[in-house]
């Protein structure tokens, strides 16, 4: 499938459907790009919709089906509308640490496909207040979820969720203490953490979803 070029196509691309609940239109708004006038729109429609169906269907989907409604921050950045945010520093890494995380539609150096955003859980924003922890959520997502890379933020408990063809499970924060919460290697890596997660639903498998 051919970049967009026009009003019309950029549209018809923002109408692929990801998952059962999700559409590419979900995942392309920039704040960058809004502001700067770019388009954040891939190169690569094919790979990009392709990693975008592994995020959604492995990550998002049981998440959502579990826990309500996500609501989404960032997520695809083009190579131009990255590298803005890196080089003003807008909290956003290099084109080349971001390929098959924000950059849905580059490969990472290994050759594997994969693709990151942020998220807010609301769940969540709700029951911190009851004690609730981001470590809780982390823990939960490790037990249950098949992602690559998770990055905790200070605000809203948001974080990145990211998943890859060949995932690894690490978990950092940068909330402080910052640092890795665990990694393949540290003790904690294995084995079984509900006690860790105390007070959280049990997951929720959505039913499969056909794409069309």
């Amino acid at each position: 499938m051919k970049a967009p070029m026009t009003i019309r196509a950029a549209e018809a691309f923002s109408r692929v459907r990801l998952s059962r609940a999700s559409f590419m239109r979900d995942f392309l708004y920039s704040e960058i790009a809004a502001i700067e006038g770019m388009a954040n729109l891939p190169d690569d429609l094919d790979l990009a919709i392709a990693a975008g169906r592994g995020l959604c269907e492995n990550l998002l989907e049981p998440l959502q089906a579990t826990f309500g409604r996500l609501a989404i921050r960032s997520a695809y950045r083009s190579p131009q509308v990255n590298a803005f945010g890196c080089v003003h520093r807008l909290s956003c890494a290099s084109n080349e640490k971001n390929r098959a995380r924000h950059t849905w539609d580059r490969r990472s150096a290994d050759g594997g496909m994969g693709a990151v955003t942020s998220v807010v859980v609301p769940w969540l924003v709700d029951h911190l207040e009851s004690g609730a922890t981001w470590e809780a959520m982390a823990w939960w997502i490790h037990d249950h979820l098949p992602y690559s890379d998770l990055q905790f933020f200070p605000a809203l408990a948001a974080f990145n969720i990211g998943w890859h063809e060949r995932p690894k499970r690490t978990i950092y924060s940068f909330i402080p203490p910052r640092g890795f919460l665990t990694k393949l290697g540290f003790d904690n890596h294995t084995g079984e953490h509900g006690h860790l997660y105390p007070g959280f639903p049990q997951i929720v498998v959505p039913e499969p979803f056909a794409h069309r």
